[in-house]
């Protein structure tokens, strides 16, 4: 009888097993990975696909080949909840699906919860949905003669590298907007050294971007309410306010941390029940924590992937050791970037020519239409 192995999500570290997968032969194994979007958009290169550097297809890596190449069986859905007791995944559809092993990389949620009303703003997180409405959005505000006032509210890698990307949309098309950024009171950029808090600012503000360093202490719609400030109008609102837990982990009676995150070891595995594993996003290594940042959850993947077919075949497991700090390429809307390694800090449009070269090379590992 077939070992089954479940991958819920599509994500960084999943494209990463799949790589592992499509390696190995493997016998009395049968894979099966369940996403709800038929196309992970890699969170890279979404600032340059925002200001028109990219075309979708370009910073997309479909899932359907990338699963067939490593043998393993694709569903479309999105998981809603697992029975860790009869080892089943259930979907928003009702179907169910069996597993021995299951790893999870979800990714993130909004968090909706740090400023009342941010169910009246557009998410920065799933991508998918921030392109989605920004498409139609653009597509409503093509050729109007008054600007629309947008605003984005946090001032993390996100927010920042969001409005810069959607400032430099704006000079090149018939789109006229006004753009705001509202930091909170920590100000731009707030974890990083104060020489790319200066080369950010020096960029948005040739791009016309007005940076507010004060809270954003309600929304409601069309209206951000700004410590000290007053009420603001705004036709478009944007949060970039940091990431949740998705409940349902927590909820099936996995072992979170205090925000929710799956709580992990060091070999990527469940500390409450050991045929879960998960990586990303969605997962917190406990003696090792990292910010959410895609760039740890790619080198979580092959670790993993080497994992999962250990714990199916009964070996021991890997221990996963996640770098202690990464190195940050931040879009600055134009065709240039500021990059970031510890307290070094340098900018520039060959900054942005490296980060365009990496982006591409990881997109074309999956994608060889690309």
């Amino acid at each position: 009888m077939s070992s089954q192995l479940l991958l819920i999500g599509g994500g960084h570290a999943h494209l990463g097993v799949l790589g592992v997968l499509a390696k190995h032969e493997r016998q009395g194994i049968d894979v099966t990975l369940v996403s709800a979007h038929d196309n992970q958009v890699y969170s890279g290169m979404l600032p340059g696909h925002l200001a028109g550097h990219y075309s979708l297809e370009q910073c997309s890596i479909p899932l359907d080949p990338v699963a067939e190449k490593a043998q393993v069986d694709f569903v479309r859905a999105r998981v809603v909840r697992l029975d860790l007791d009869q080892r089943i995944a259930i979907t928003d559809a009702g179907n169910v699906l069996p597993f021995d092993i299951v790893s999870i990389d979800t990714g993130p949620a909004p968090d909706r919860r740090v400023i009342p009303g941010l169910e009246h703003t557009l998410a920065v997180r799933p991508i998918d949905d921030l392109i989605e409405a920004w498409r139609t959005l653009e597509l409503r505000f093509a050729g109007t003669p008054l600007a629309q006032t947008v605003v984005v509210i946090g001032g993390g890698a996100a927010g920042t590298e969001v409005i810069a990307a959607l400032a430099f949309r704006s000079k090149q098309s018939d789109v006229q907007l006004k753009l705001n950024l509202v930091t909170g009171r920590a100000g731009l950029l707030p974890e990083f050294p104060k020489a790319a808090r200066r080369y950010m600012r020096r960029r948005l503000t040739a791009l016309g971007v007005r940076v507010i360093e004060s809270d954003a202490q309600a929304v409601r719609p069309n209206a951000v309410t700004i410590r000290g400030a007053g009420e603001f109008h705004a036709d478009v609102i944007i949060a970039a306010v940091g990431s949740a837990a998705a409940p349902w982990p927590r909820d099936s009676g996995l072992a979170c941390d205090e925000r929710g995150f799956i709580a992990v070891n060091a070999h990527l595995q469940s500390l409450s029940h050991p045929f879960v594993f998960a990586a990303g996003d969605c997962a917190s290594m406990v003696g090792q924590p990292r910010p959410k940042s895609g760039v740890y959850a790619v080198r979580a993947g092959p670790v993993l992937g080497e994992n999962l077919l250990r714990a199916l075949t009964g070996r021991a497991l890997l221990r996963h050791r996640p770098q202690r700090r990464a190195l940050y390429l931040i879009s600055a809307g134009a065709q240039d970037a500021v990059g970031i390694w510890g307290s070094f800090v340098f900018d520039g449009a060959w900054v942005w020519r490296w980060k365009d070269r990496i982006d591409r090379k990881f997109v074309a590992r999956y994608n060889p239409r690309v």
